[in-house]
């Protein structure tokens, strides 16, 4: 039985831009996403501190990462394909537009993971 793949997006945004950012998040981005792609969901910091532990924890001099998305794929191949075509669109292109500061992005991480279940 095939796996899907679980796409683990992380951003940091700049601290003077992240409520701008939250606001078109949840005006334009979040909604576009969910229409075109197969949305786990769409995190955003809220204050909370994080907990660092660990033999050896070491935080980012960037901060931890105030975004978190995710996103299904069947598989690699298909993200690499659907995931080209979906930012490259002129629906993307017009989400993107609107976006408060596109250089406010000071860190960007996606991860790939499978989901165990019990």
């Amino acid at each position: 039985m095939a796996k899907d793949l679980y796409e683990i997006r992380d951003y940091t945004i700049a601290a003077e831009w992240f409520d701008g950012y939250v606001r078109w998040a949840r005006q334009h981005a979040v909604p576009w996403l969910a229409a075109n792609l197969d949305v786990v969901g769409f995190w955003v910091h809220q204050g909370e501190p994080p907990d660092v532990g660990g033999s050896n924890p070491i935080v980012s001099p960037n901060g931890q990462p105030n975004v978190t998305w995710i996103l299904r794929w069947p598989d690699r191949k298909t993200r690499d394909v659907e995931f080209a075509r979906a930012f490259g669109s002129d629906g993307w292109r017009e989400v993107w537009r609107k976006h408060p500061n596109p250089d406010s992005y000071v860190h960007m991480n996606a991860r790939f993971f499978e989901r165990l279940t019990p």
